[in-house]
């Protein structure tokens, strides 16, 4: 039988959107935001040359650059003060993230709830100013180092730029928080979101001007339509799935009444590190061509040089790396994020448990178990939605825009975000239900 819940979400419709005023705000909101967001990555950072840097870009565009450059929303090509986007505030969380596993102290104020949450999210965003001052400083000096991009090279230039691009870093986190407690979704991911489909409409139409003028037959562009489509339903569907362990209650006496147990699940997602294997190993990847091309190719030595052309697009070296570095930050980042004996423990607490498994230490290890396996299909799912675009770009030298991570960052945050509507659209029609409901108890009374 269908839950509450599930025969609302099915009864949904156009007028209960119209009802619903507070989703109608918050979505405005988001869309307000996004719209700063987008304006920001236009407004140039002061003290450089645009067409020289735009030159220089362009050497680099197939590093570690290209990639911040998507995430970025175009800002990086354009050198805006938005250029360092929200990418330190991402991997503060992450830092931090890894050290509450093997700090104690940090592991302690996790498990302080609400208090110890807000202390975590201040670490991160001192992490965030850190990073974000390291990586603005490296900006100027690289940028100094560049024919004729910086027109008064110097320490003011240098600290103008680390303050400018700190400040936008900043800002976006603001507005990012701003979006998830006023808006819809989560706004660090709808920031991303946001840079990565302003980009779609540019890529498509080079793509059918490249058929167009001959450069690409007909037949590859329907391959890539269709590989797209496939990549697509399948993040959709792998998304979505999950396993769920039942868990039972024990029947309880209140007063003299006895209630019966109730059984629930719990849900283990087939794909619990998300997005952020598909980014690491991209990253990791795409820096030695990023420092070989920051140094010049002839100021490397010939084995140097030789290793960065193996890790280059489409080479095998590449995919075979690319793959197993998906999989090994798959497991590592679960292991992370979720702790089976945390889970465990709160389950005996509750007075929960797995039929036939014994509370404690056994369920723990079950659940260690069983998200071990489903990890193994979640990391496959995710090297292969990776591996695939690589693969096209390889043999058929199409420009395809969206690869793997993008296409992940754009189908879960669309999935989430529709999800969360749904939740406050559910919201509203049983605050509708409640309403009707009393109306008729009056008028019977």
């Amino acid at each position: 039988m269908a839950s509450a819940a599930e025969q609302l979400a099915s009864n949904l419709s156009f007028s209960t959107f119209s009802k619903a005023e507070e989703l109608k705000k918050r979505i405005w909101f988001t869309l307000g935001a996004l719209l700063v967001y987008r304006l920001g990555t236009y407004i140039p950072l002061p003290g450089i040359n645009p067409e020289a840097f735009a030159n220089a870009f362009q050497s680099q565009a197939g590093g570690i650059l290209g990639l911040f450059n998507m995430f970025s929303g175009g800002a990086v090509s354009r050198m805006a003060i938005f250029a360092l986007g929200i990418m330190p505030y991402i991997s503060a969380s992450i830092i931090v993230q890894l050290m509450t596993s093997v700090v104690p102290a940090l592991e302690q104020l996790k498990k302080e709830g609400e208090q110890g949450r807000k202390m975590i999210n201040q670490y991160t965003r001192y992490g965030t100013v850190i990073l974000g001052t390291l990586q603005a400083y490296g900006i100027a000096v690289s940028m100094e180092a560049g024919q004729g991009i910086v027109t008064d090279p110097g320490w003011f230039f240098r600290i103008s730029t680390v303050v400018t691009l700190l400040g936008g870093t900043m800002f976006l986190m603001w507005l990012g928080e701003q979006i998830t407690s006023r808006g819809i979704g989560n706004g660090i991911s709808l920031i991303i979101f946001a840079g990565i489909v302003a980009a779609l409409p540019h890529a498509l139409a080079n793509t059918l001007e490249l058929g167009r003028t001959g450069t690409l037959s007909t037949a590859v562009i329907l391959i890539v339509i269709v590989v797209a489509i496939a990549a697509i339903a399948m993040i959709v569907f792998f998304e979505r799935a999950q396993r769920r362990l039942l868990i039972q209650y024990p029947k309880r006496q209140v007063g003299n009444r006895m209630f019966q147990g109730d059984t629930s699940h719990l849900p283990l997602k087939l794909n619990t590190s998300g997005v952020i294997p598909a980014i690491f190993a991209s990253s990791l990847l795409l820096l030695p061509a990023t420092l070989a091309g920051f140094s010049g190719s002839s100021a490397l030595p010939d084995w140097a040089t030789a290793i960065v052309a193996a890790l280059g697009h489409g080479q095998p070296l590449y995919m075979l790396l690319y793959a197993a570095l998906i999989g090994f930050f798959a497991f590592f980042y679960t292991a992370i994020v979720f702790n089976p004996k945390d889970t465990a423990d709160n389950l005996k607490k509750h007075g929960g448990f797995i039929p036939g498994i014994r509370p404690g230490e056994r369920t723990a290890e079950y659940i260690d178990y069983v998200l071990t396996r489903i990890t193994v299909i979640g990391a496959a799912y995710l090297i292969v939605v990776c591996i695939l675009p690589e693969i096209l770009i390889a043999q058929t030298g199409v420009p395809f825009y969206l690869g793997g991570t993008s296409l992940l960052i754009v189908v879960s945050v669309t999935l989430d975000t529709v999800a969360q509507i749904q939740g406050h659209l559910i919201a509203t029609q049983y605050e509708g239900l409640i309403k009707k409901s009393k109306l008729r108890g009056g008028k019977r009374g």
